[in-house]
């Protein structure tokens, strides 16, 4: 209603006797109250004298709730009958320049909401987009208080607090609200401005102007940008399929769907690789799914349970088409998937009804499909949009190449650790020497597997080498080096090598392999500690390439670090490796270890060692009990590499066990040394395998006599089998050849190997050892 529509005429003697219902809109009085009364009882103030002798100007009024109105006013005389004076016509002047009327119409036809209300929160103004938002005429809304307007309780109260502060404090404000409206069916965000209008002369607030500019759009639009920024840092914290499906899911849910799902085909969660393309029908896993109610009622599959989606379902749909698939209540194949599945459902899981919306989205990531996302609407009124399926393609795919990731972390560790499995001795080889006991931890780190290995490798005499080795780097490569020192140190120990001599020839290995690819030097990069015990002497012979020194518990409780130079790690090459020797008594547990026990990012290697010692000397019946209390006491709760223990508790074989002759460099002494072995053989009870020790003593002691050098000494050693052992001073050693028909000698070795398990030799500070090996007679 426009101003000038407010009117009241007021007679000679200044008593009103017409009230217009403009004049009530503007002053909130009623004509009953207004006429009949002097017109100076709705003043505010004395008008200025000017402004009364001119009949225009600014006056004051006493608004109905106590508050003032200032207008503009434009006085009419009225003439009697005789041309006296009868009354004048008061009415508000309407603005008379252009630049106000243009003003007005821009306040009226913005195209945003803004309205007018006075110091007490009424309204006095709305324009066009104002009245449509409201869903009400200018005319129902003028003079009324605005919470008696709007219904949202809570918007009411954060909009009314403002435009109180604003009448108060005089200061403009400006704001974001998420709210509804009586005239639109859904929430809409609002950007407010709030400003006071004051009175030019007083500068006094005498109303409250504010804009509303409806940013619904630009919202959700910040809504799905900071979703997506979201999903970046929550999504794939773990190299954890079922885990990164459910941060998924916890994304998702309740804010983007009031239900959501993710089920993966079955491959994903194996070891193996994809199969064909599944048939009509798809079998899908569910690993992960939630909502904003307690309990998801609204699943009708269980975590880890399969279910199977038709063709025409949106899942499957997804699937195949490799693009999001929207579906809203009321279609035939959203209502017939409904209805089968609960067909098919257990009573009590059927598909909470209300959903009205569905958003089906593939899991694709490298040109793979993984599995579905599915997100429901149930509580949200709006359907899924074109809007909603492009970020939920967004979303699934940032949430596929992570799933995807885990998938071929799980799937390589799997591999890495199955391939160092199947290197690692699975039973340590029956032996006299030493008692054994072993633990290997893989890491859990996201680095994948590491390259630590140990051995137990029988040698001659009775003797074991002890070994543990780490190579550096993660993951299959790292096992596959790792397989190539194993092998080369058996085939080294095989050759009975001295530790440090072993360690030499491991070295010029390792840096072999490096230089056929420069980039894989480091990576190349190995440590091992090379350890071999005779029972007979007692003695621990031992070499180290960059690894940490074992550890000692002596049958005295005791236990302390082995000191002992350790040489530069495997590959560097050009430095020699020393050997540490020192004489162990019966009963003696050697600790051999890799680094992952002792060395941390956030742990002394030192308060390390000293906690692997005291972890040593406590009490345990057995060596594997004794491991459990080691990596128990040493380990922290989470190691950041893989793990190797080996303890060995050492043996002696008995003076009951051994018989040593030496030998006179004369072929007259044969006859006495093969007389001497039967004798020792009888003595042991072993008459059996006299024929066949004789033969094996007659022919070694003859070479060594005939081709070595002296010293020549004759051992016999009985163990888990019987070994005869000749040594000489000479270090050339003897093989096998094949001899003619008319040769004299070159049968005797051949003879050897046919009559004993097995044979060799090795070379020894002074010469070399040939030594036999035959099985003891059954019992």
């Amino acid at each position: 209603m426009e101003h000038a529509s407010a009117v009241a005429i007021v007679d000679a003697q200044g008593i009103v006797t017409g009230w217009s219902e403009g004049a009530r809109q503007l002053t909130g009085h009623p004509a009953e109250e207004v006429v009949g009364h002097p017109v100076r009882e709705l003043l505010a103030e004395e008008p200025p004298s000017e402004a009364v002798a001119a009949l225009h100007g600014t006056a004051a009024l006493r608004h109905r709730d106590g508050s003032t109105v200032t207008l503009r006013l434009r006085a009419c005389a009225l003439q009697g009958p005789g041309g006296e004076p009868a009354g004048y016509t008061v009415t508000v002047e309407p603005p008379q320049d252009h630049a106000s009327l243009l003003a007005g119409q821009a306040f009226q036809q913005a195209s945003m909401s803004m309205s007018v209300f006075d110091t007490r929160q009424r309204y006095l103004r709305l324009n066009d987009v104002a009245c449509r938002v409201m869903g009400v005429p200018e005319e129902a809304l003028l003079g009324r208080h605005f919470p008696d307007s709007v219904e949202d309780a809570e918007y009411n109260r954060g909009f009314l607090a403002n435009l109180r502060q604003v009448a108060e404090t005089g200061l403009s404000v400006r704001y974001e609200s998420f709210a509804g409206a009586p005239s639109l069916n859904r929430e809409h965000a609002w950007s407010i401005e709030m400003w006071p209008l004051k009175d030019a002369a007083t500068g006094e607030t005498t109303a409250v102007a504010l804009a509303a500019f409806d940013s619904t759009e630009q919202y959700w639009a910040r809504r799905r940008l900071a979703l997506l920024n979201e999903a970046a840092a929550s999504i794939g914290t773990s190299l954890d399929v079922v885990r990164t499906a459910e941060e998924l899911v916890e994304l998702l849910a309740p804010g983007y769907a009031d239900f959501a799902s993710v089920d993966l085909l079955d491959w994903v969660l194996g070891a193996d690789e994809r199969p064909a393309l599944p048939g009509a029908d798809i079998t899908l896993r569910r690993v992960a799914h939630g909502s904003g109610t307690e309990g998801t009622p609204e699943a009708a599959v269980r975590v880890g349970e399969t279910d199977v989606y038709p063709a025409f379902t949106p899942p499957a749909k997804a699937l195949r088409t490799g693009r999001a698939v929207l579906s809203q209540a009321g279609e035939p194949d959203f209502v017939r998937w409904v209805a089968e599945r609960n067909a098919r459902a257990p009573e009590g899981r059927r598909h909470r009804t209300g959903a009205h919306s569905v958003l089906a989205v593939p899991l694709r990531a490298r040109g793979t499909t993984l599995g579905v996302m599915v997100c429901v609407r149930i509580g949200n009124p709006d359907d899924y949009g074109t809007d909603d399926a492009v970020l939920g393609e967004e979303l699934a795919s940032r949430a596929a190449v992570c799933i995807d990731n885990a998938r071929r972390f799980a799937r390589e560790r799997t591999t890495a650790l199955a391939l160092q499995h199947s290197l690692l001795p699975r039973g340590l080889p029956g032996q006299a020497a030493v008692e054994v006991a072993h633990r290997y931890l893989p890491s859990g780190s996201l680095a994948g597997i590491g390259g630590d290995w140990f051995d137990v490798i029988p040698l001659s005499g009775s003797r074991v080498a002890l070994v543990v080795g780490d190579v550096v780097g993660h993951g299959i490569p790292s096992s596959a080096t790792m397989g190539r020192l194993c092998t080369a140190v058996r085939t080294l120990a095989d050759v009975d090598l001295p530790p440090d001599e072993l360690l030499t020839h491991l070295d010029d290995l390792v840096t072999h392999l490096a230089s056929d690819d420069a980039d894989e030097v480091a990576e190349l990069g190995a440590t091992c500690l090379y350890a071999v015990y005779d029972p007979v002497s007692s003695r621990l012979t031992m070499a180290a390439a960059g690894h940490p020194p074992p550890a000692l518990l002596l049958p005295d409780g005791t236990a302390s670090l082995v000191p002992m130079t350790a040489g530069p790690p495997l590959g560097v090459g050009g430095l020699p490796f020393e050997a540490t020797e020192l004489e162990l008594p019966e009963g003696a547990v050697v600790a051999l270890y890799t680094d992952g026990l002792i060395e941390d990012r956030d742990r002394d290697v030192d308060h390390a060692t000293d906690e692997l010692c005291r972890a040593l000397t406590a009490p345990a019946d057995t060596l594997d009990t004794l491991c459990d209390t080691v990596l128990k006491a040493v380990l922290p709760e989470e190691p950041s590499d893989d793990v190797a223990l080996l303890l060995a508790r050492t043996r002696a074989l008995g003076a009951d066990q051994v018989a040593t002759w030496d030998i006179t460099p004369d072929p007259e002494r044969v006859a006495a040394a093969r007389q001497a072995a039967t004798e020792q053989l009888t003595a042991w009870g072993l008459d059996e395998a006299a024929f066949v020790t004789e033969l094996v003593v007659s022919e070694l002691v003859t070479n060594a006599i005939r081709y070595g050098a002296p010293p020549v000494q004759l051992r016999l050693i009985r163990d888990r089998t019987l070994i005869c052992e000749v040594s000489d001073g000479s270090s050339t050693s003897p093989h096998l050849r094949r001899a003619h028909a008319f040769d004299e000698g070159g049968r005797g070795l051949l003879l050897v190997a046919q009559l004993t398990q097995r044979w060799g030799s090795r070379q020894t500070g002074s010469g070399k050892t040939i030594w036999a090996e035959q099985p003891l007679p059954p019992g």
